[in-house]
């Protein structure tokens, strides 16, 4: 037998290994989903069991399309295609059920877009890869899809009667179209990625954008939950009624977790280690300080598993801890934190993505379009959504004035949508008329995603107004 059969031998053996392993992870879960639900009596075709095959396969094609992202190995293309399918039409059959039980769309609460969202994202995620023959696509919108569904795990999934104000066509109107646009924003994320990578940046430069990502997300946590003697605050969970305890009307009762915190500062540590050592490298020229910074990054990843580990074990509703506005006591859970769960989560598949870049740099740059081809498709992609997110915004001024009385009220939705209206309209005017080709305009497409997430969730959670319910 020859070397290069050999090795065609070992990568099919490889190749086989991994499906096997996830073949066998998707059963494994779809055994245990059945047992609950035999346990439990209940009938298999329920929203919350078709979300989960939604997760399962999903997940499924993930690991997948990173199977084929490391390995090159094409036979993995057609089955995380076929996983991605699947999991479309389990969110499909969920989405169809939500609008059966509800009565109207899902549209009307942030659990019902993330729904719509990710059927979108999953959609296109097919399209161009049958299409445009982007085969590598799903190795970051899929990822994207697996976090949303994980958050919508989480979310407050009760169904209610529409409030009043909702009670329209217009909002089948205007949230369908946010969805369309921010799905196909997501997608131009995701190649103006690839574009960066085909345009030969340095795999040392994204290490410092992965890193100052990573340290974003933990400042942030900290921010905003950091307690005295290294207490990390979660939001009081009652596991009877499976809502979050308020100390008064509008403000939540906080418990404090020992010690949680100071992992999470050793963390934030860590994975802002291989960006001071990039920066040390630039200022001294000194290349052995990035081989330290990618060592670095690897422990940083091994942190955040032990952080998310530890927020897995001790935010359980069986655990009582001290509470923070008073001297009792409370129980938590991982549903009162949703978004600081996806954050982390967001951070572990960036963090593997990077991993994925160092070690794979040249079998990645063989397996994608080139420049030409990826920069002409995130164009065409966002000139699909901006006249979405535009007819978006125009809908909801015109609803708005039916019902309110005023076309624009400066609420922070409607600002930060116009804040990412103005973004993309940069973007095409420069792409237009300056003739902005390549990282300039790469660079205005990922910016432009990360509003879209920050007007998506963070400021339903962060700055509510008349748009709270979404």
């Amino acid at each position: 037998m020859t070397s290069r059969a050999r090795t065609q031998t070992v990568e099919a053996g490889g190749g086989r290994t991994l499906l096997v392993l996830v073949g066998l992870g998707v059963v494994a879960m779809l055994i245990f989903n059945l047992l609950q639900v035999a346990k439990a009596h209940e009938n298999f075709f329920t929203e919350a069991n078709l979300l989960f095959l939604t997760l399962i396969f999903y997940a499924a094609a993930t690991a997948i399309y990173v199977g084929f992202a490391v390995t090159g190995e094409e036979s993995y293309v057609h089955f995380a295609s076929a996983a991605t399918f699947i999991g479309l039409a389990a969110n499909t059959a969920a989405g169809v059920h939500r609008w059966y039980a509800s009565g109207h769309p899902p549209f009307s609460s942030i659990y019902e877009m993330l729904l719509s969202f990710v059927w979108t994202v999953a959609l296109l995620t097919l399209v161009l890869e049958r299409r445009y023959h982007v085969k590598v696509i799903g190795t970051v919108t899929m990822p994207v899809a697996v976090t949303s569904v994980v958050l919508m795990q989480l979310l407050d999934s009760s169904s209610h009667p529409l409030v009043p104000a909702l009670q329209s066509t217009w909002l089948h109107i205007h949230v369908t179209l946010a969805m369309l646009s921010y799905a196909a924003f997501a997608v131009s994320f995701a190649l103006a990625m690839m574009f960066l990578i085909q345009d030969r940046m340095k795999t040392e430069t994204f290490l410092a954008y992965t890193s100052a990502f990573l340290g974003a997300i933990y400042a942030s946590i900290l921010g905003a939950r950091l307690g005295s003697g290294g207490a990390l605050r979660l939001i009081a969970w009652n596991p009877q009624t499976n809502e979050e305890v308020f100390f008064t009307e509008k403000a939540r009762l906080m418990v404090n977790i020992p010690n949680l915190g100071y992992i999470f500062l050793l963390v934030l540590i860590a994975v802002l280690a291989p960006l001071a050592l990039y920066a040390w490298a630039r200022f001294r020229h000194d290349e052995r300080a990035l081989g330290w910074a990618n060592r670095a990054f690897v422990l940083g990843m091994v942190f955040q598993v032990i952080a998310l580990a530890m927020l897995l074990l001790r935010a359980q509703p069986g655990n009582p801890y001290a509470t923070w506005q008073t001297e009792g006591f409370a129980a938590t859970s991982l549903e009162a934190s949703p978004f600081l769960l996806a954050g982390i989560v967001s951070g572990l598949f960036a963090t593997l993505l990077y991993l994925m870049l160092m070690w794979r740099r040249e079998g990645l740059e063989r397996m994608m379009p080139g420049t030409e081809v990826l920069d002409r498709l995130t164009y065409k992609t966002i000139g699909i959504a901006f006249p979405l997110l535009t007819l978006m915004i125009a809908s909801g001024a015109y609803w708005a004035n039916r019902t309110w009385g005023s076309y624009w009220s400066w609420d922070p939705k409607e600002d930060w949508a116009l804040i990412t209206w103005l973004i993309y309209a940069a973007y095409l005017h420069a792409r237009i008329a300056r003739g902005w080709r390549g990282r300039k305009a790469a660079y205005l497409a990922i910016g432009g995603f990360a509003i879209v997430v920050f007007t998506f969730l963070g400021v339903t959670y962060l700055l509510p107004g008349l748009h709270a319910y979404s």
